[in-house]
């Protein structure tokens, strides 16, 4: 914690608990105590009148930040294959690195065993290098096993900014990265920019920075992370000023891939590897597929979603039925899956997946903020809703107000006929 009550000093006046806006600060006998409500917002230190509130990262060493160099992206792989999201974020890395400087790097990292194939891939998006960690502990991904080689490398060749997808490793891995390299992570971001602005103009506003070292033509300094906030009510941009390296997830379908270029080629990097059985915790004994019917929103070009609207369970029915016929798979609100309707694989928003396909029929679903962050960027949106005021009206290409349960078949038929029409002119 960063703001701490030297006990030698504090003559429990109380005076801190008052100045407190969050009640972070108790009284455990006569002295004070900071709880974990603190938010560091430092409003009790000057109302200390014996100075026994003190800052603890404003007296922590200050990072060089001219040591870290390049823009690196977690190439997430899962058995041998490379996960979509981390060609979308070498697009991104590498549209960031050319913003930053001619001599940054945008640079995959592969952490696997016998993963060497997929480096052919990362040239190809856009990478510069790859950054090869291979051993056969880390075959599987284990928690234990890619933190240690990830914070390892960090620490080795000192990345400016990690970069990962907010995929159910990725979630788990940064913020373990992050909290061993005494670093920041930014999560879900939507955007990321780099301004050099930003950094300077905190730097200068804050005196326990030291600024002689900035300077405010090296757009390198800082990189604004932006994600929705207060149940995406807003969007907060983030910067991470005093420490290295940036780190931030990003989830899947929210950058753009860059056209492949075949035969691209790049530098390969074979790092060291330092991985011991002993350090892993867990074994993976058996990895066993699940039987249930699985959906892949984010690689869909149409998505067929159902929502509170369709009344129960079986109105899932129909939605797969659209979603057949017009070549799509399904997806959910929050509402539906939150009622047991459907599987949470299948939701799409900010607490499910977001999604960016082709075409995005929204059946019965209102549209509520947290369920926009997910789809607003579809290319083409088809809202069916029986309530005309209902938001998803606001981002919909096409919109339809009527009975779900009367619209979809008039659709589906309407579909089975251009089908037919087609055939005919085609003989």
């Amino acid at each position: 914690m960063a703001i701490v009550v030297i006990k030698d000093k504090c003559k429990g006046c109380k005076l801190c608990i008052k100045a407190c806006p969050f009640g972070a600060i108790d009284m455990i006998g006569k002295l004070a105590e900071i709880n974990e409500k603190c938010t560091a917002c430092k409003q009790c230190i000057p109302a200390c009148p014996f100075d026994a509130i003190e800052d603890t990262e404003a007296n922590a060493e200050a990072v060089d930040l001219s040591a870290y160099k390049h823009i690196w992206v977690y190439a997430e792989q899962r058995g041998g294959k490379m996960m979509n999201v981390a060609l979308e974020l070498i697009g991104e890395g590498y549209r960031l690195s050319r913003e930053i400087s001619d001599d940054t790097k945008v640079c995959a990292v592969l952490v696997g065993d016998k993963v060497d194939h997929l480096a052919k891939e990362c040239f190809e998006y856009g990478a510069d290098a790859v950054y090869l960690m291979e051993d056969p502990n880390l075959k599987n991904f284990t928690t234990d096993g890619y933190t240690k080689a990830m914070v390892d490398a960090c620490k080795e060749y000192k990345p400016e900014i990690v970069i990962f997808g907010a995929t159910h490793i990725g979630r788990d891995l940064a913020p373990r990265v992050a909290a061993r390299l005494n670093t920041g992570l930014t999560a879900d971001c939507t955007r990321l920019d780099v301004r050099v602005s930003t950094y300077i103009d905190y730097a200068k506003k804050n005196t326990t920075l030291d600024t002689s070292s900035l300077d405010e033509n090296d757009p390198s300094t800082g990189l604004k992370q932006t994600r929705p906030a207060f149940g995406g009510n807003l969007m907060a941009t983030i910067i991470c000023p005093k420490t290295r390296p940036q780190m931030s997830t990003v989830r899947p379908g929210v950058m753009q891939k860059r056209e492949p270029v075949p035969g691209a080629t790049g530098e390969i990097i074979k790092v060291a590897v330092d991985v011991k059985e002993s350090d892993i915790r867990t074994k993976v004994v058996e990895i066993v597929k699940s039987a249930k019917e699985l959906v892949s929103l984010t690689d869909a070009e149409i998505i067929c979603s159902g929502g509170r609207g369709l009344g129960d369970a079986s109105g899932f029915d129909l939605i797969k039925k659209l979603a057949d016929k017009v070549g799509g798979v399904v997806g959910s609100s929050r509402a539906a899956v939150d009622s047991g309707w459907i599987d949470h694989s299948h939701q799409v928003g900010q607490t499910g997946t977001t999604v960016k396909p082709k075409i995005y029929f929204a059946c019965g679903i209102s549209g509520a903020i947290q369920h926009l962050a997910g789809m607003q960027s579809s290319d083409i949106i088809v809202a069916i809703n029986k309530d005309p005021d209902a938001p998803i009206f606001e981002v919909a290409d096409y919109g339809i107000v009527g009975d779900l349960y009367k619209v979809i078949p008039q659709i589906i038929e309407e579909w089975d006929n251009a089908e037919k029409l087609y055939d005919a002119s085609t003989k």
